[in-house]
């Protein structure tokens, strides 16, 4: 949540859009006034390829991690403070 130029609360959203010759072009409706400027930002979707080379992944370091170690070290790790108590 943001606030507007004109100190108003804009709430922000997802929308798929298509790029055509330069321009994004949203794949659903928007209901937001015509003219009305957003910031957009740009995300890459994952492709097939990544999603394929992650499941080939899976599994690779089994045997090479004791994954109950690996969750107590976490958890003791977590109660380690690194802030300066505040002074009252």
């Amino acid at each position: 949540m943001t606030w507007g130029k004109r100190r108003r609360v804009v709430m922000g959203g997802t929308v798929r859009a298509k790029v055509r010759n330069g321009v994004l072009e949203p794949i659903e409706k928007i209901d937001l006034p015509e003219g009305e400027e957003v910031t957009v930002t740009v995300l890459d979707v994952p492709s097939g390829k990544d999603d394929k080379a992650f499941r080939r992944a899976a599994g690779s370091w089994k045997g090479l991690v004791d994954a109950e170690t690996l969750i107590r070290n976490i958890y003791a790790d977590r109660l380690i403070s690194t802030r300066p108590e505040p002074l009252l």
